[in-house]
């Protein structure tokens, strides 16, 4: 099958180095605006997804990002944004990335290539049906990723892809794919750029939607977000200052006795 990697397409702009540095942030900022008008263009392939993704979860299944590259470090930053945001377990959402967590900080020579290994990583954490899979690879050719999406498929396990081609590989194999068509880079073939945030963008939604829907926000405070430093236990005492009506010095005593701001301000509500 052949279809048109339009991420591959010649950028629109010539001789860039001629340009003068206010030139070059106009002309990248113009081509980043139109990142959200193509996500927009897929809202209905993202809600079929997190709807799945959601269904899955509350049957106790996890949610795993496949990548190789850009693409695989987009993944891990998003899964592991997941426990200190929404306070759920480590293991709900996991990134994955071709050539390991040595992938992360620098290239593992044809990595992406293996078509074997993606399944392998995915066996790794004793993956199941009630688990969800999704492809990112702006190319959507990516052969770690498609062969790891194939391998799911037969054995029965949902996947969804994010991709920046209209018609490629991945999207033919996901059940579930999200196509946001950015078109050229700026720099030519540079898919870290557009294709990037487009994917960013998407994984964004992704998880924040699917953990709204599992009640990990009320309002639209992060109730059950991890304090891990200074910055983060003083956003949750004004948090509970907000909910219940109380003094900053109330309000951090009952956030350090209950842990979260949820616990706090459901054990203060119960006991006044």
């Amino acid at each position: 099958m052949s279809f048109t990697k339009t991420t591959e397409q010649a950028s629109k702009y010539q001789h860039l180095e001629q340009m003068s540095v206010t030139d070059l942030l106009i002309n990248i900022n113009n081509e980043d605006k139109t990142v959200p008008l193509a996500v927009e263009k897929a809202l209905p392939q993202i809600e079929s997804l997190v709807t799945e993704i959601t269904t899955k979860m509350k049957q106790g299944g996890r949610l795993f990002y496949i990548g190789a590259g850009t693409s695989g470090r987009l993944g891990i930053v998003d899964a592991s944004e997941c426990p200190p945001t929404f306070g759920v377990p480590f293991d709900l959402v996991i990134g994955i990335i071709a050539g390991g967590d040595l992938a992360i900080r620098k290239a593992v020579e044809n990595a992406e290539d293996n078509t074997e290994q993606a399944w392998l990583d995915l066996q790794a954490f004793t993956i199941t049906k009630n688990d969800v899979v999704i492809g990112i690879a702006a190319s959507g050719t990516t052969p770690y990723v498609v062969s790891g999406l194939e391998k799911c498929n037969k054995n029965g396990i949902s996947t969804g892809c994010i991709t920046c081609n209209a018609g490629s590989p991945l999207a033919l194999t996901a059940k579930f794919p999200i196509e946001v068509v950015v078109g050229p880079e700026f720099v030519t073939g540079s898919s870290r750029m557009k294709a990037g945030t487009a994917q960013k963008l998407v994984l964004n939604m992704i998880s924040t939607a699917t953990m709204i829907q599992l009640g990990k926000v009320k309002g639209n405070k992060m109730v059950d977000m991890q304090l891990s430093n200074n910055k983060l236990v003083d956003r949750g005492v004004r948090m509970i200052m907000d909910e219940i009506s109380v003094d900053y010095t109330l309000a951090e005593q009952l956030l350090k006795q209950h842990g979260s701001v949820r616990n706090a301000v459901d054990n203060y509500k119960q006991t006044n």
